[in-house]
């Protein structure tokens, strides 16, 4: 299985996680302001869990939600990265893979463009090192701040695309999601 590479920025170090993340990460997926646009926070078992299927993921593809570092100013502050959806929607055609791009991070880390930052260099691995032709975010309608990225990142809206999330009950607040896409860049020929 290919190890997962680490990715650097000019503020931030994407890199596989260590048990020392385990306690930030669960930290911030009980706040309700970062779990506001999700069904609810998790407790600290279920981030546990949600962490080792994280590292599961990135052992087996040699991508996936990257622990995000900020050297002098945190050792973790929440994940940026790629990801594979696994339910079915409209976007996710049977024998195509479909990768996302997507963020969680720490309360005390919004507002400083770590994000976009951090995403901006997944999707340039996703494009450059994983040949994908197209990479996906989504989130549901009332989370304007990840939209505000996803706009950041040149990514596009069709309103055709937006759909009702499998995993949420029909019905509730945050069962539709909207989808923007971001397609490899074709360089002119000289």
């Amino acid at each position: 299985m290919p190890t997962p590479p680490t990715l650097t920025t000019e503020r931030l170090i994407l890199r596989p996680w260590r048990d020392s993340d385990l306690a930030p990460f669960a930290a911030l997926n009980a706040d309700p302001a970062v779990m506001q646009h999700f069904p609810g926070t998790l407790t600290e078992v279920q981030a546990n869990a949600l962490a080792q299927g994280i590292r599961e993921d990135m052992a087996e593809r040699g991508f996936g939600w990257w622990a995000a570092e900020a050297p002098g100013v945190a050792p973790f502050i929440g994940f940026i990265g790629l990801s594979v959806p696994d339910f079915n929607a409209h976007f996710l055609p049977p024998g195509r893979r479909v990768v996302e791009v997507g963020w969680r991070l720490a309360r005390d880390h919004w507002g400083k463009g770590y994000a976009s930052e951090g995403a901006r260099e997944a999707l340039r691995f996703g494009f450059e090192k994983l040949g994908l032709e197209e990479i996906v975010s989504f989130t549901t309608t009332t989370n304007e701040r990840s939209q505000a990225v996803m706009r950041r990142l040149g990514m596009t809206h069709d309103v055709r695309d937006d759909f009702d999330h499998p995993g949420i009950p029909p019905g509730h607040r945050l069962s539709r999601h909207v989808l923007y896409r971001k397609h490899r860049e074709r360089r002119a020929r000289q």
